[in-house]
């Protein structure tokens, strides 16, 4: 396994290097002057893609995504895929089951008109191609086009080049990605524009269509617009196209094909398509400068900006420029408004997102640290979907929920905001909202996708019998009906709600959730040590088998789930027997997770292999990335400095397109927990507790310098200074935190959001007794 990935890593810089992937671009497109962006590797893990996976030519968390797609069939190992050679459209959405407008750049002269709506995708290749935030240029084989994309927010930028003809192809029926595409249309209004619209069917998980309207406009007139009565797609031909590159403006608006063109106007009136490279690079080059690293191997620090790049991926706009947005709760769709400030502008973007579920560990705790806006931002588009819906969603899509998941799971990461002071107004209204989705009538009581019922969740028997039963029933409701992860689960978000009750004097509401809190110890068996499922009548689950996946745990075994207490290690490290055999259990669990390299194979679909699903640690999925940290609450702080270095290196080193996340990314949740583990920071209570704390690992970079946003917090910047570091000098000697030598394992969120100097010195021996009291 060693061997295979350093073979990996060797290959990726080769790879890496060989694309030419140095942020260089012609004409007047130069843009040598990026730092950051030039680091970010996007081919990364490719070939184990998913429709929201990949991206390139897209703003941070922009509405349009735009980038070639090889593979269109289905939400997994679809959109960019690495390994396949050939190119089927230029798509403009890739969110959370949701697809839109795809163009496909075709020579009319070089196609067989008869089959042209059939027959019409072109072979690439990936020495001609390149690749980095905000920009994507490949050559079609087939049709001897050069094909460059950029983006703004909202408006997709196409520059085609060829010395033959050029024609577009809308293919605007017909599934791409997760989405059945329908009754797509397209009408001319001027010379130089048409307007249009496609509909994103329902699927298994967002249960209402959801239509896309989009403008395109060119820079060379139409001739013609043929439609093919049997796909119901079009090509749009034009007037003399020969002597210059054909350009394309794309807008897209769920709400009208009038807040397209509004979309349009405001973000992109000009045709200077170098000019938009830059100013997207620029864009991404500000959000990564947040971090700033030194030291390292180049491998290392282009992989951390992979991975930062990654925790801004994938939660994507909805709303247009004027705050006009989706609504699609009632019995009719309808176009909201988002409040406006004096001059006129949306106090804040509208989001369709992934689920939340692991978000405590990743995204609450980078994004209140380094993006507080970011965090501000989403918790007020999730508060617009309680108005609207009257629950706080999980992972909205298309302006509905979908239940996707388990649980409460957004509430940690709005409490989190409110504990680190980043949200401060309507604290009650936010207060009564979390409140309700954990109670009878929240989304508790819905397991993933339950759209038409409440029972898959077992909140009433939670409330009751203190557990969710496994099996609940003989009906399947949804997905995810895993009664021992449900109750762990609840029992976590039961106690970071009984935090925020605290800090709000209501005295009662904290007794009570902090009680049901404790809830994960019904579960706990002490015959076999694990964590173990319960049937209604409180019988254990017979023939149990800690390893055996899922039957009672949701995407984990039960050995992963076990250790899903984080807030109260101490407890659980009481029902197991006290720290020093937990200790013992814990890294032994590491000792042999370490053999198949902390991961239950190369990506989610193998984590049911036979060879990976026995793991008892799995860092490719959300349920067990905490582990490592754990250590610190059991005395033991070096053996986290070790296991968190351990995993940083054999998960989250590579380059290439084989070798990722090894897992399910999820919308930046396993960018940001690696961006964290390298700078030695974790959050194992999810930024939750009264006074949020972050939790000391091994950094692998010798200085860190997180620039911090002065409109939340009132220092400047938070530097991490790691002496005598090395790959051997992996372990806390000493540290000081501005100038005071520092006894705990942790620092105050308070503390540091005032901004300062950490100094860890390191060595290559355990101290076992710097912070172990």
């Amino acid at each position: 396994m060693v061997i295979q990935r350093s073979f990996f890593r060797i290959m990726g810089s080769l790879f890496f290097l060989s694309l030419g992937l140095s942020c260089e671009v012609n004409n007047d497109g130069g843009i040598s002057d990026s730092i950051y962006a030039k680091k970010v590797y996007p081919l990364l893990g490719t070939n184990h893609s998913r429709w929201f996976f990949f991206s390139s030519a897209s703003r941070p968390f922009g509405m349009v995504n735009l980038s070639p797609d090889t593979e269109i069939d289905g939400a997994w190992e679809s959109g960019y895929k690495y390994d396949s050679d050939t190119v089927k459209g230029f798509s403009h959405i890739h969110a959370w089951q949701l697809a839109g407008p795809s163009i496909m750049p075709i020579n009319p002269d070089l196609i067989d008109k008869r089959s042209m709506f059939h027959d019409y995708y072109s072979s690439f290749n990936h020495q001609t191609e390149q690749v980095f935030p905000g920009y994507h240029q490949l050559f079609l084989d087939r049709y001897q086009i050069k094909a460059e994309l950029t983006s703004t927010k909202r408006v997709g930028f196409h520059r085609y080049t060829s010395d033959g003809k050029i024609a577009l192809l809308f293919n605007l029926n017909g599934q791409l990605g997760p989405s059945f595409m329908n009754n797509g249309i397209i009408k001319a209004q001027e010379p130089t524009l048409i307007t249009g619209q496609v509909t994103n069917l329902p699927t298994f998980r967002r249960p209402k269509p959801c239509t896309v309207y989009f403008a395109a406009q060119f820079n060379s007139p139409i001739e013609d617009i043929e439609r093919d009565p049997s796909t119901g797609n079009y090509v749009v031909y034009f007037e003399n196209q020969l002597s210059k590159p054909l350009k394309v403006k794309l807008a897209i608006s769920y709400t009208s094909v009038e807040n397209a063109e509004i979309n349009m106007k405001e973000e992109l009136s000009g045709w200077e398509f170098y000019r938009v490279v830059n100013e997207s690079v620029h864009e991404w080059d500000a959000v990564l400068s947040r971090i700033e690293i030194e030291g390292g191997t180049e491998e290392e620090q282009q992989r951390f900006y992979t991975d930062l790049w990654h925790a801004l991926q994938g939660r994507r706009i909805i709303s247009d420029v004027n705050g006009a947005y989706p609504d699609n709760f009632g019995d009719e769709f309808r176009i909201g408004q988002l409040p406006l400030n004096d001059k006129g502008e949306p106090l804040f973007n509208h989001y369709n997102s992934d689920s939340f579920w692991g978000a405590q560990w990743t995204l609450n705790t980078l994004w209140g640290l380094v993006y507080p806006e970011m965090m501000d931002e989403f918790v007020q588009s999730l508060m617009q979907y309680y108005r609207d819906g009257g629950l706080i969603p999980r992972g909205p899509s298309g302006g509905n929920y979908t239940y996707v998941m388990t649980g409460a799971s957004s509430n940690p990461f709005i409490i989190s905001a409110i504990q680190k002071g980043i949200v401060k107004d309507d604290l009650e209204n936010i207060y009564q909202a979390l409140r309700k989705n954990q109670m009878p009538g929240g989304i508790m009581e819905k397991i993933g996708y339950e759209h038409n019922t409440n029972i898959g969740g077992g909140l009433l028997y939670y409330m009751e019998k203190g557990y969710v039963p496994y099996p609940l029933s003989d009906v399947i409701y949804g997905s995810h009906q895993d009664g021992a992860s449900q109750t762990l689960e609840y029992a976590y978000q039961d106690w970071a709600l009984a935090q925020l009750a605290k800090k709000m004097n209501k005295t009662d509401d904290f007794r009570y959730f902090l009680g049901r809190s404790y809830n994960y110890k019904n579960l706990f068996d002490s015959i076999s040590g694990w964590m173990r499922p319960k049937n209604k009548e409180g019988q254990w689950k017979a023939d149990f088998d800690p390893y055996q996946y899922e039957n009672g745990f949701i995407e984990a075994n039960g050995a992963q789930n076990t250790w899903f207490v984080p807030h109260d290690i101490e407890g659980l490290s009481q029902l197991m027997g006290g720290d020093e055999a937990v200790s013992f259990l814990l890294n032994q669990s590491f000792v042999e997770a370490e053999k198949l390299g902390f991961t239950a194979g190369s990506s989610h679909q193998r984590e049911r292999h036979p060879e990976f699903v026995r793991i008892p640690i799995n860092y490719g999925n959300q349920p067990s990335i905490q582990t490592a940290f754990i250590f610190n609450y059991l005395g033991k702080p070096w053996l986290t400095q070790y296991w968190s270095r351990r995993v940083v290196e054999e998960v989250y080193e590579d380059l290439s397109p084989d070798q990722g996340y090894n897992g399910d990314e999820d919308q930046g949740m396993m960018g940001s927990l690696a961006v964290l583990m390298k700078m030695g920071l974790f959050s194992m209570k999810g930024g939750c507790s009264l006074e949020p704390i972050l939790e000391l690992g091994s950094p692998v970079f010798d200085r860190i310098t997180i620039q911090l946003n002065p409109r939340y917090y009132s220092g400047e910047k938070l530097v991490i200074e790691v002496r005598n570091n090395s790959d051997q000098n992996r372990y806390i000697q000493s540290a000081q935190w501005n100038g005071k030598a520092l006894q705990n394992w942790y620092v105050l969120h308070n503390d540091i959001v005032k901004g300062g100097t950490l100094i860890l010195n390191m060595g290559k021996a355990p101290n076992e007794q710097w912070a172990t009291k």
